[in-house]
C-alpha cells in the first residue's frame, strides 16, 4: 500500500500542534506477585473491608474487628428506649406470624412440628448478634423446607424411618451452615450471583406452585399421598382418591384460606393495617383450635397436630450423622438448600436496606447465616434464613434494629415453656391454609411479564425454571435455570457484539451505524467496535467476524463505485483484557489485511491490553504509530494520509468533503 510508510506528523513528535493527537503509552512494568495481589484483592475484596483498620491503634483495631464480625457491638452503643419500643412491637408482631408458620413449614419438611418452634428460637438470637440487616426476620421458609423434604425424602422415608430422617435433616442443616460460613469467610459470595433474578423468580414461583399442590393433602384430609413433587404425580394422587376426600376438612380449609386472603387484601389496600394480615395466621390457629376442641372435629376426619413437646431446644449435636451411609445426600442437600436460602435471605435484606437507605455486607450476612445454621443444627433446628413474608411484617411494624429478632425469640421461648399444650387440637388443615396463603405471594407473575417485555432470554430462563420445578422436580428446575443463565454468560463471552461505527455529522463522535442511521461513512476506512474482552473462547469467532465485515464492506464499495478500502480501525475501548489466543487472532487479522494491502489500526486500547501487546512484540509488528487514543484521532490520521499520499481523484474529493463536514 503506497501510503503505509508515510509518517503522520503526530507520530514523529508525540503530539501534533495542529491536531492535538497524543501517543498511546505502554503502562510501566509491574511485578507478577503485585499484579496477582491486585487481581485477588479486586476479586475477593471489592469493598476493601480493611481500609477502616489503617492507621489505627492495636486496641482500636481489636474493637473494629469485634464490631465487624459482631455488628451488635457497633449499633448497640447507640441503642435507646425509643428504638426498643419499636422493636418490641415489631418482635411481638412477627412472633404471631412465626409460631404458626414455623409449625406449618416443619410439617412441610416432614419433620416434627415442634422443630418449627425450635428453629424460631435459637437462630434469631444468633442472627441478632452477627447479622448486618436491621429488618431481616429469621426463620424457616417453605422453599427450603420443601427442598429438604424432596432431597432427603428420595433416600429415606420420613414415616418409615423418622429417626434417621431427622438426623439427616440436622446434618444437612449443619453442612448448609458450613457452606454458607465458608462462602462468607473466604469472600466467595459472588457464587450466589449466578442465581440471576430471572432464575429466582421462576424457581420461587415453581416451588410455590408445588407447595400449594402438596397442601391439597391437608385441605382434603387425605392420609396417603405421593412423595413426588411434580404436578402430574400430585394431581394423580389427588384424583385417584376422590372417595377418600373429607368434606369437613375441605370446608374448614377453604374458609380459613378465604379469611387469610381477605386479611392480606385489606392490608395491601391500607398499609397502616398491616397488622391484620400479620395476625391472621395466629388468629386462624386460635380459632381453628377452639373450633375443633368444641366440636370434637378430630373424630370426624379433621387431623390435628397432637401433642407438642414442652420445653426449650434439646441438644442435637450427637444426632449429626457424619458416619451415615447417606452422608452424600446430606452434603448435597445442605449445599443446595444453603445456596437457595442465601440467595433469598440476602436479596430480601438488600431490598429492605434500600428502602431505609443503608448498606448490608453480603459476606457478613453469609457468615451470620452460616453460624445460625451450624448452631441451629446442634440445637434441634433445621434450615433457617430470612423469609420475605416475615421480614416484610417486621419492616412494616416499624422495627429499628435486630432486637426485634430477640423479642420474637423470647416470645417463642415463652410459647415453648408454657403454651405448647394449647396447640394439641390445632387442625392441620389450618396449617395448609396458612402455607397456601403465603405461597400465593411468591408466584410473581408481574415480574415474569416484566421480564418478557424487557428481555426475552431472561423470560426463557424464568419459565424454564418454573416448568422444570413444576413438571419434573426442584433439582432439575434449578439446574435447568442455572444452566441457561451460564449459557447466556458463555454466549456473551464467546459471541461478543462487533459493530460498524460511523461518524455523527458535525462531530468527532463515532457510533453504531444501525443505531444511528444518519451517521456518515468514512471514505476508505472501516471502523469496527469490539464489545468484550478477547479470550480463547471468542478469538476464532472475532477473526471470522472481522473478516466477514471486511468482505461485506468491499462488496458494498464495489457495487456503489466508491473509494476502495484502505484502513481497518478496531475500537478496543470495551476490550478490558486479552490473552495469548486473542493476540494470535490480532496477528492473523494483520497478516490477512497485509495480503489485501490494507492497514490495521487500533484505537483506545486499555492498559492491560497495551501491556500484553507490548510483551508479545505485537506493537513492534504493528508499529506504535498505528495505535491511537481515540477513534477520532485514528480516523483523522487515516484521512490525513489518504489526502497526502494520493493524487486528487473522485475518492479524494469524497474524503475531503467528509473531512470538511467533520
Amino acid at each position: 500500500m503506497g501510503n503505509a510508510d508515510y509518517e503522520y506528523p503526530s507520530i514523529m513528535n508525540g503530539e501534533s500542534a495542529g491536531t492535538g493527537i497524543h501517543r498511546v503509552e505502554i503502562p510501566p512494568p509491574q511485578p507478577f506477585f503485585k499484579s496477582l495481589k491486585n487481581t485477588v484483592k479486586e476479586t475477593l475484596f471489592p469493598d476493601d473491608p480493611l481500609r477502616q483498620f489503617k492507621n489505627q491503634t492495636p486496641l482500636r483495631k481489636f474493637i473494629l474487628g469485634l464490631q465487624y464480625f459482631f455488628p451488635i457491638f457497633e449499633w448497640g452503643s447507640r441503642y435507646n428506649f425509643g428504638f426498643f419500643k419499636s422493636d418490641l412491637i415489631a418482635g411481638i408482631t412477627i412472633a404471631s406470624l412465626a409460631i404458626p408458620q414455623g409449625i406449618s413449614y416443619a410439617k412441610l419438611a416432614n419433620l416434627p412440628p415442634i422443630l418449627g418452634l425450635y428453629s424460631s428460637f435459637v437462630p434469631p438470637l444468633v442472627y441478632a448478634i452477627m447479622g448486618s440487616s436491621r429488618d431481616l426476620a429469621v426463620g424457616t421458609v417453605a422453599v427450603g423446607s420443601l427442598l429438604m423434604a424432596s432431597m432427603i425424602g428420595n433416600e429415606v422415608n420420613a414415616t418409615e424411618n423418622p429417626a434417621l430422617y431427622l438426623h439427616l435433616a440436622f446434618t444437612a442443616t449443619f453442612f448448609a451452615g458450613l457452606f454458607e460460613l465458608a462462602l462468607g469467610f473466604f469472600r466467595l459470595g459472588f457464587i450466589v450471583d449466578f442465581l440471576s433474578h430471572a432464575t429466582i423468580v421462576g424457581f420461587m414461583g415453581g416451588a410455590a406452585t408445588v407447595v400449594i399442590l402438596q397442601q391439597l393433602k391437608g385441605i382434603l384430609g387425605l392420609e396417603h399421598f405421593t412423595h413426588a413433587t411434580d404436578v402430574v404425580s400430585v394431581l394423580r394422587s389427588v384424583f385417584t382418591q376422590i372417595h377418600q376426600w373429607r368434606w369437613e376438612s375441605a370446608v374448614l380449609g377453604f374458609c380459613f384460606l378465604f379469611y387469610l386472603m381477605m386479611a392480606k387484601f385489606f392490608s395491601q389496600k391500607r398499609p397502616k393495617l398491616f397488622w391484620i394480615s400479620a395476625m391472621a395466621p395466629l388468629t386462624s390457629v386460635i380459632l381453628g383450635t377452639i373450633l375443633v376442641y368444641l366440636t370434637h372435629a378430630e373424630k370426624h376426619g379433621v387431623a390435628v397436630i397432637g401433642e407438642l413437646k414442652k420445653g426449650l431446644n434439646p441438644p442435637s449435636i450427637m444426632d449429626l450423622s457424619f458416619g451415615s451411609a447417606y452422608m452424600t445426600t446430606a452434603i448435597k442437600t445442605g449445599i443446595v438448600t444453603g445456596v437457595i436460602s442465601l440467595a433469598e435471605g440476602i436479596a430480601v435484606g438488600r431490598s429492605f436496606a434500600m428502602f431505609k437507605n443503608y448498606h448490608i455486607d453480603g459476606n457478613k450476612e453469609m457468615i451470620a447465616f452460616g453460624m445460625m445454621n451450624i448452631v441451629g443444627s446442634c440445637t434441634s433446628c433445621y434450615l433457617t434464613t430470612g423469609p420475605f413474608s416475615r421480614s416484610a411484617v417486621n419492616f412494616n411494624a416499624g422495627c429499628k434494629t435486630a432486637v426485634s429478632n430477640i423479642v420474637m425469640a423470647l416470645a417463642v421461648m415463652v410459647t415453648l415453656l408454657l403454651l405448647t399444650p394449647l396447640f394439641h387440637f390445632t387442625p392441620l388443615v389450618v396449617l395448609s391454609s396458612i402455607i397456601i396463603s403465603a405461597m400465593l405471594g411468591l408466584i410473581d407473575y408481574n415480574a415474569a411479564i416484566h421480564l418478557w417485555h424487557v428481555d426475552k432470554f431472561d423470560f426463557l430462563v424464568c419459565i424454564s425454571a418454573y416448568i422444570g420445578v413444576v413438571f419434573a422436580n426442584i433439582e432439575i428446575g434449578l439446574v435447568l435455570a442455572v444452566g441457561l443463565s451460564l449459557l447466556r454468560v458463555l454466549l456473551f463471552i464467546a459471541r461478543p457484539r462487533t459493530l460498524v461505527l460511523g461518524n455523527i455529522p458535525d462531530s468527532m463522535i463515532y457510533r453504531n451505524v444501525e443505531h444511528y442511521p444518519n451517521t456518515n461513512n468514512v471514505p476508505g476506512v472501516l471502523i469496527l467496535d469490539i464489545g468484550a474482552p478477547i479470550y480463547f473462547a471468542n478469538s476464532s469467532y472475532l477473526r471470522e467476524r472481522i473478516s466477514r465485515w471486511i468482505d461485506e464492506e468491499e462488496d458494498k464499495l464495489k457495487s456503489s463505485g466508491e473509494t476502495t478500502l484502505q484502513y481497518v480501525i478496531l475500537d478496543m475501548g470495551a476490550v478490558g483484557n486479552i490473552d495469548t489466543s486473542g493476540i494470535s487472532m490480532l496477528e492473523e487479522v494483520k497478516k490477512n489485511l497485509d495480503r489485501r494491502d490494507y492497514k490495521l489500526v487500533l484505537a483506545n486500547p486499555g492498559a492491560e491490553v497495551m501491556k500484553k501487546l507490548n510483551k508479545s512484540k505485537f506493537i513492534e509488528t504493528l508499529g506504535q504509530e498505528w495505535i491511537f487514543l481515540t477513534v477520532g484521532e485514528a480516523v483523522g490520521a487515516c484521512n490525513f494520509m489518504l489526502h497526502s499520499c494520493k493524487p486528487k481523484s473522485t475518492t479524494d474529493e469524497a474524503s475531503q468533503k467528509w473531512s470538511n463536514n467533520v
